[in-house]
């Protein structure tokens, strides 16, 4: 898939990661407000600013098994999406309670 040329980053999105639905919501929300700032500052498009800050440098999906109260041993999926790295250590916590999914991260 080739990224977009103009403002069409949200239909790029959603053709790669058509499951996230609650990420396409804060792609569109944030594209929204930073529209004036891309329009007076074409290089931001030019250089794939925006492909580059909606793609994270790593994501990390492991499992977390636990006892209930019961004694029954379950499994949850936890979480961490590192975005970048550029100003050192990633920055965030984990996420593995069992309504969390990685459209959420």
């Amino acid at each position: 898939m080739t990224t977009p040329h103009d403002d069409d980053l949200l239909t790029f999105v959603t053709g790669r990661d058509p499951e996230q639905t609650e990420f396409h919501q804060a792609v569109g929300e944030v594209l929204a407000t930073v529209k004036p700032v891309l329009d007076r500052n074409p290089a931001y498009r030019r250089l794939g600013v925006l492909e580059r800050i909606t793609e994270p440098e790593r994501v990390i999906i492991f499992r977390i098994p636990w006892m209930d109260d019961q004694g029954h041993v379950r499994v949850n999926r936890g979480f961490r999406v590192e975005m970048n790295s550029a100003l050192g250590p990633y920055k965030g916590g984990l996420r593995f309670h069992p309504s969390v999914t990685l459209s959420i991260m």
